[in-house]
């Protein structure tokens, strides 16, 4: 796994359950050198839930601005 995309899961899974803006996603993920913009992000958020899909656990998009990760067996 990329840094960004390991960025997005850390970010996500301290959040697990909870809606997480792009903003905040972006925010978490720039560094000094780089801001983050939505088309960056919802590349990462596409190769994650390639990657997590496996392990029963899903990203899903609210309402295209947020996302959540949940457990696809937990509910």
């Amino acid at each position: 796994m990329f840094p960004p995309e390991l960025g997005l899961l850390e970010v996500l899974m301290l959040q697990v359950g909870r809606v997480v803006s792009k903003d905040k996603i972006a925010q978490c993920l720039s560094t000094d050198q780089k801001e983050l913009g939505d088309n960056a992000i919802e590349v990462y958020i596409h190769r994650l839930r390639k990657r997590i899909k496996p392990y029963d656990a899903n990203i899903r998009a609210v309402r295209g601005l947020r996302y959540m990760l949940e457990s696809v067996a937990g509910g």
